[in-house]
């Protein structure tokens, strides 16, 4: 019975279990996602606008990317309690949203409810910043894999969640509110206090690579069932037996990465000597070897004097009272706080930088606008992706959407994959695989501007697996350059970059170039057909037309945004490369060692 409670203490205080449960826990966090399925909610039970919604939607970004908040409680408070402020605010913010919504409240204004919306959302940022701080330092010499896989789950989420609500709350309408509302904060508040930095690993693991693989696996086929789930309950009327079996097989992939820490901790016989080093040693250990450790390092250096011929020479005694006053000044200078190297103020790259400190480096400041070039081009064309399907003639936008998303998450994944090697087996700097991204985000976005046949499906395969990389790169390269201790207030800046690009390159540009376009289509429409057909025909087309969105047909629609879209993420290809230039030497000291 001590020996299983022993096993069962291990488990708990394992990284592997910790990073499962993060998984579990990003699976639920992409409430935002879900937006899209909420408005129509909203908007037919309070009588909304599109414009009062786009508002809504507004609040919705802003909640989902502004993670100072965040990324501070989790350096002030324990993981479990940032966690369960992230609950509380999803909870509390749809959880009122959906009471309003089934008229159990009374309606709040507008701006109301967008502060609900923000609140909700909002909660999020505590998941992400929990998840991934915790996991990056369980995790330093594999922060790109986990870093994608984390955020890959995040980015499925709205369709696990959909899902759910699919097998439970299909006839009521308002139930997908409720379940955003209660389904995150439950997952998060049971798993809260297992998503921890446990400490002590320093290394890669012998069972690492093989623990990967699975997951890489998992997250495979996750993403093809889900897509072809997807396909199915579109294109069919599947009964609700159906949907019972599809939503069982799924628990059955989220849960098979439990075997993982389960089969390490109850089915390892021995801890391999490999691993040693992984686990953390007791203080005392640590304050009895320092001195054997000063003893042993000048007992070296005296070998490598004694291999020196000039040293055979010397006379023994001489220099063991060499070796001695040595000692002795070793000693004096350590009791006094005097050994130290030489160096500027503050902390280097590749040391733990605070948000200040990072502010004032040209290093941050080049990953923040490579981000801001790289995933605002990206989700400029997920929230113009249904305007430009249609432009280009194709009637149904949705099949574009759920391929852009599962191209979205295979991209966070092979993102973080491929950047690990890069690092691991090269020791180059991570930045070089973000160039990669962004050039191949610049032939998507070219394919979109010429409008050729199949362009629709080249240019959104491209897109969504380079704007995905971004999530998977941007952050354990920003770890590996400021360092962990404050990693949560690094990523909550640089995620800023994401809805600066958007508002942008989206708000400012696509859609006033689509709006110019399309009036110009509008105005040649009204003049050309209704010559003939006198005063009374124009006007009665003026007033047909008064009431209609503004529609743009033809790849001109799109055609000079995305040509803008394109050069800019070449400029933040050339970027990223200069940030490789500058960190080579940074990454050769952190990985060089690996090679050997």
């Amino acid at each position: 019975m001590i020996r299983f409670q022993g096993k069962l203490e291990d488990l708990f205080n394992n990284r592997w279990l910790v990073f499962v449960a993060a998984m579990w826990i990003q699976s639920v966090a992409g409430t935002g996602y879900l937006f899209g399925s909420i408005s129509p909610v909203i908007k037919t039970s309070l009588n909304y606008n599109q414009k009062q919604i786009a508002r809504l939607g507004v609040a919705k970004d802003l909640g989902d990317n502004i993670g100072f908040l965040s990324g501070t409680l989790c350096e002030v408070l324990p993981i479990w309690g940032a966690l369960f402020v992230g609950a509380i605010q999803n909870l509390v913010g749809y959880g009122w949203v959906w009471l309003i919504v089934t008229h159990r409240v009374p309606v709040l204004p507008l701006w109301g409810m967008c502060i609900l919306i923000l609140v909700g959302t909002n909660g999020e940022t505590y998941f992400n910043t929990a998840s991934l701080v915790s996991c990056v330092q369980n995790f330093p010499r594999s922060r790109g894999p986990v870093v994608g896989i984390l955020k890959g789950f995040a980015g499925l989420a709205g369709a696990i969640m959909t899902q759910i609500y699919a097998l439970i709350y299909d006839p009521d309408h308002a139930g997908i509110i409720f379940m955003v509302a209660v389904g995150p904060a439950l997952v998060v508040i049971a798993l809260m206090f297992i998503v921890r930095p446990v400490g002590g690993h320093k290394q890669i693991g012998p069972s690492d690579d093989s623990s990967f693989t699975l997951i890489y696996s998992v997250c495979l086929v996750l993403a093809a069932y889900l897509m072809g789930v997807m396909l199915v309950e579109d294109l069919f009327d599947p009964s609700h037996y159906v949907i019972v079996v599809f939503t069982v097989i799924l628990f059955i992939l989220l849960v098979i990465p439990i075997v993982i820490p389960m089969s390490l901790t109850f089915f390892s016989s021995r801890r391999s000597p490999a691993e040693e080093p992984l686990l953390p040693e007791t203080p005392k250990q640590e304050s009895t070897s320092s001195s054997q450790d000063l003893n042993n390092e000048v007992n070296f250096s005296e070998l490598d004097d004694e291999k020196s011929s000039e040293e055979e020479t010397t006379d023994v005694n001489e220099r063991k009272k060499r070796i001695a006053q040595l000692k002795a000044k070793i000693y004096k200078a350590a009791a006094a706080g005097a050994v130290r190297v030489k160096r500027r103020k503050g902390p280097r790259r590749g040391e733990d930088f605070t948000l200040t400190q990072a502010l004032i480096k040209a290093d941050f400041w080049l990953i923040f606008t490579c981000f801001l070039l790289g995933s605002g081009s990206g989700l400029t064309v997920i929230d113009n992706l249904g305007q430009m399907s249609q432009s280009l003639g194709y009637n149904n936008p949705h099949i574009f959407v759920s391929m852009i998303s599962i191209w979205n998450f295979l991209g966070r994944i092979s993102g973080g994959y491929f950047s690990e090697i890069v690092v691991k087996d090269y020791a180059y700097p991570r930045p070089v695989s973000m160039a990669v991204a962004q050039v191949l985000m610049a032939i998507g976005h070219f394919f979109f501007a010429m409008g050729w046949p199949g362009a629709m499906h080249s240019g959104t395969l491209l897109i969504g697996l380079g704007y995905g990389a971004h999530w998977a790169i941007v952050p354990a390269a920003a770890s590996e350059l400021f360092g962990l201790k404050k990693f949560g207030a690094l990523y909550n800046f640089l995620i800023l970059a994401n809805p600066a690009g958007s508002l942008v390159f989206s708000g400012l540009i696509a859609s006033s170039i689509y709006d110019s376009e399309a009036k110009k289509q509008a105005g040649l429409q009204w003049k050309l057909p209704h010559i003939s057909r006198g005063v009374f025909g124009r006007i009665t087309d003026v007033i047909l037309t008064a009431n209609e969105p503004l529609k743009c047909e033809g790849s001109i629609c799109f055609f000079l945004s995305s040509m803008i879209l394109s050069g800019l993420c070449i400029v933040a290809a050339v970027l990223s490369m200069i940030l490789v230039h500058r960190t080579k030497v940074v990454y050769a000291g952190l990985y060089g060692k690996l090679q050997t």
